[in-house]
């Protein structure tokens, strides 16, 4: 779990580990229980290497900083977005305290997969 008190802190340094592979983070937003960024990554390095390098880097600093018992979810989803919805996707992110009052994430991510028609067996999404 992601504490309220602590939050606007841990979004800033996944954001500043972003930078500091040399992407993009055009925001880091979540609640308690996930996080959501919209990065631009170099064509080189690929969305996997961006979550497992996020995932490792801030994992020691959240347990020495902040929560000891903390640990990520092993999986992690990732959506390319276009250009031309970047603005959209922004404000999404940014509301994302807002927009999960209506809608779990779980409902949320379950919703999204079929709409796009993505395989959902729940074994392999929530592992």
């Amino acid at each position: 779990m992601i504490e309220l008190a602590f939050r606007n802190d841990r979004f800033a340094y996944l954001g500043g580990i972003v930078r500091g592979m040399r992407w993009t983070a055009l925001i880091v937003n979540g609640t308690s229980d996930h996080v959501h960024m919209l990065v631009r990554v170099r064509p080189a390095q690929s969305a996997a290497e961006l979550a497992r390098i996020v995932k490792a880097n801030s994992s020691g600093r959240v347990r020495l900083k902040w929560n000891a018992n903390f640990a990520w979810q092993t999986g992690y989803g990732v959506f390319s977005v276009s250009e031309s919805n970047v603005i959209t996707i922004t404000k999404y992110i940014a509301a994302q305290e807002e927009h999960h009052k209506q809608h779990s994430f779980q409902e949320e991510f379950l919703a999204f997969l079929k709409k796009n028609n993505v395989a959902d067996e729940e074994k392999y999404v929530w592992g």
